[in-house]
């Protein structure tokens, strides 16, 4: 048993690796806490460029904390863009088609729950709902999706950096690598070291303004100062690593697709999203920061809307004010004014 960040009394982890349908070595964290889960297995689904410990910050309460202490089974996927496996240039197809579908057999087979719950957020989320709307997770029936999911949509001076930086930066790197801001080891990296340290004043946490210029375009990019507390924007400096250019040209043509598009050619996943009917009959919550400078919060609305064609009153939208993109998570307040409202999507027996 170990302590944890995420409130009183103690979890005990325990790592699960599987392989992902390619083969790639991946792992799942379960944590339980000190009483026998009552609510069955829900998984959790971090972003890019970081790991399952994203949902674990040095806050009062994490939604780790929270899911305990409500009865349920946790698990943690490191999917093939966790900072914890060796880097790689994956794609969403990779993870959608490879990944998500494994590590959900892999619960299964070790909890023996037919069906199970998952929270996910922002590139974990569009791979995962990839996955969901291809029928290739069936035995998943409630998913909380985080801020952004089918139709990215983001700010247009967001899409001005793409069109003009993404060039270049495909010639020149494989990886951005929010780490060179504790130490950059090639002249690349030290160059764009120091145009961040010259052009973003917003705080004297260079991995933190890092993950600003690496995501976007914003005085931060993820969150709000105000919304994290000390000790978890000295956190950040060790949650954020690499994350390939693979991933940057594929999440650019699927904003100007307006929709989620495939890039491998991958037998088993269709080669658009979120335009032809979804083959799940799972219910979706999904949540957004109104404050959102990475991904815009219509980006949600947008599919959610999509969904609700599809199923009327059956999905669920919340737009959360004052919030962003990862303060959703981390933020000093979220585990009152998110986190109850996520148990209760959880928590919601299906009609």
């Amino acid at each position: 048993m170990i302590p944890d960040h995420s409130g009183p009394g103690e979890v005990e982890e325990t790592v699960v690796p599987f392989d992902a349908g390619d083969g790639m070595p991946l792992n799942l964290i379960h944590l339980r806490g000190p009483r026998t889960a009552s609510r069955g297995p829900v998984l959790l689904v971090h972003g890019a460029g970081v790991r399952a410990n994203l949902f674990r910050p040095p806050t009062e309460t994490t939604i780790v904390a929270t899911l305990i202490a409500h009865g349920y089974d946790v698990w943690l996927e490191n999917w093939r863009a966790s900072i914890d496996l060796p880097p790689t240039p994956w794609t969403l197809d990779k993870a959608a088609l490879y990944d998500h579908p494994r590590a959900v057999e892999t619960i299964v087979a070790a909890t023996g729950a037919e069906k199970i719950k998952a929270v996910i957020h922002c590139q974990g989320s569009t791979s995962f709902m990839m996955s969901a709307v291809a029928g290739l997770v069936p035995q998943v029936t409630t998913i909380v999706s985080n801020a952004v999911s089918l139709h990215p949509q983001i700010p247009a001076i967001t899409r001005a950096k793409f069109r003009l930086a993404l060039p270049v930066l495909s010639r020149l790197l494989d990886y951005l690598d929010p780490q060179w801001g504790i130490e950059a080891p090639t002249t690349i990296a030290k160059l764009i070291t120091a145009w961040v340290k010259a052009t973003h004043h917003e705080c004297h946490n260079t991995v933190c303004r890092l993950v600003s210029f690496t995501y976007g375009v914003g005085y931060p990019t993820l969150w709000s100062h105000a919304n994290l507390n000390p000790e978890t924007h000295a956190w950040i400096k060790h949650e954020f690593a690499k994350v390939p250019v693979s991933f940057f040209r594929q999440i650019y043509r699927c904003v100007l697709a307006g929709h989620l598009v495939a890039v491998d050619g991958l037998p088993g996943l269709p080669a658009r999203f979120g335009v032809d009917p979804p083959r799940t009959d799972a219910r979706f919550a999904f949540f957004a920061g109104q404050n959102n400078r990475c991904f815009l919060p219509e980006s949600q609305q947008v599919t959610f809307a999509w969904f609700n064609r599809h199923r009327p009153g059956f999905h669920t939208m919340h737009m959360l004010p004052d919030y962003g993109h990862l303060d959703v998570f981390i933020g000093r307040n979220a585990a009152r004014n998110v986190f109850p409202l996520m148990i209760e999507e959880l928590d919601k027996e299906r009609a």
